[in-house]
């Protein structure tokens, strides 16, 4: 709506549930690590697939992350009460823009360190194609969620937050979030975790000298 030099948009319901994890995340005391690391060789195996049948890159990502995590899984560990809870699959909880400019869709993919980047990345286009079949989209709990206040809501997150099982189901075991969703550019990114004991977020990329067989070459590095 446009009135005079003002332009009012209105929020989308589901913001609300982005923004509990903002407060929720801002309660949390979180260690970074910054890395880079060198996508030269898979972003060129990429390139070599047909335009039509390309892998999405953040398929690979999830797909590299959920079978490090899987054969390390104390890195997703829940604590409740004296004891650490470790689920030996990875479910991956990462955000999917289904439309330019709109909120981005928060989905789970289930198992990922079980399947391949191929079925990973068909799955991810499904949900840009169709998200109401994302159980983060259109779930129960998602449409009762946006309807209740922030106090109820919250209460909920604590009672969540005592059921390892129920987390799991809701949120996943790690996330991943990449700023290069969103936009284009290198750099780091630094975010929140309203829940995840573990989460990866990707920055860009950027063209940098290496080293390959004892010679300078440029790499693409993502960081």
């Amino acid at each position: 709506h446009n009135n005079d030099d003002r332009i009012i948009a209105s929020i989308p319901p589901e913001r609300a549930l982005v923004l509990d994890g903002g407060i929720l995340g801002a309660k949390r005391h979180i260690i970074y690590g910054l890395v880079e690391v060198d996508v030269t060789r898979a972003r060129e195996i990429r390139q070599e697939q047909d335009q039509d049948n390309r892998v999405s890159f953040t398929a690979y990502l999830i797909a590299c992350l959920a079978r490090v995590v899987a054969d390390n899984p104390h890195v997703q560990a829940y604590k409740f009460g004296n004891k650490n809870i470790m689920f030996r699959d990875v479910d991956v909880s990462t955000m999917i823009e289904a439309e330019k400019g709109g909120v981005a869709i928060p989905h789970i993919i289930r198992e990922a360190n079980k399947r391949s980047v191929r079925d990973i990345s068909d799955e991810i286009k499904r949900i840009k194609t169709h998200p109401e079949q994302s159980e983060q989209k259109s779930g129960k709990f998602v449409k009762m969620a946006t309807k209740l206040p922030r106090c109820v809501r919250m209460i909920f997150y604590s009672v969540m937050k005592k059921n390892p099982d129920m987390l799991r189901d809701k949120m996943g075991t790690v996330m991943l979030t990449s700023v290069g969703m969103f936009g284009n550019g290198n750099g780091f990114g630094i975010t929140y975790m309203p829940l995840h004991t573990l989460g990866l977020t990707v920055g860009g990329i950027q063209t940098k000298p290496g080293i390959v067989n004892g010679e300078v070459v440029p790499r693409d590095y993502l960081s």
